[in-house]
């Protein structure tokens, strides 16, 4: 049994649901589209809602990028390149984008980055010096790191092969 919401076609009503949303914490236009989708929001009145949103300063994409990136960089420790990622894929513009990436301090980063390396390297079994070196290349690379940054890190933490 599928049950469906019923449409809302009331611009008001529509306006003050996204509102309170983008209230609880910084949303994209991405994020509000899904959720106007699951909300059973009309179509014709979406372009509108997220026009007053964006006037009103509930949505606005440059902030959004720069709170998702210290949110990723200082809690969960993704390096640049997932964040960029994730950014693309919830449709935030080349120019956003970049500018959140440039308020990363980098010795944070690099920081993170060496947090990491010393605990992944404490829990990888590996036969010699070269196998853990590709595991850690690889889980860091996972994270988002540069492989030119993870490299000279693994290097200074005495690992060679």
């Amino acid at each position: 049994m599928n049950f469906q919401k019923p449409l809302i076609i009331d611009f008001k009503v529509a306006l003050e649901k996204a509102a309170k949303y983008c209230a609880y914490q910084e949303r994209c236009h991405w994020e509000v589209e899904k959720k106007f989708r699951e909300w059973n929001i009309d179509d014709e009145i979406q372009d509108e809602v997220i026009s007053e949103l964006i006037q009103q300063n509930f949505l606005n994409e440059e902030r959004y990028a720069k709170a998702f990136v210290r949110g990723k960089v200082n809690i969960k420790r993704w390096g640049r390149y997932k964040i960029k990622m994730e950014l693309q894929s919830r449709h935030i513009s080349t120019y956003s984008i970049n500018k959140a990436i440039q308020e990363i301090d980098e010795e944070k980063y690099i920081l993170n980055l060496q947090e990491l390396l010393q605990k992944k390297s404490q829990t990888v079994i590996a036969q010699n010096d070269f196998e853990k070196k590709m595991k850690l290349l690889k889980f860091l690379s996972s994270k988002g790191y540069e492989t030119e940054i993870i490299n000279e890190q693994i290097e200074n933490y005495g690992i060679t092969g």
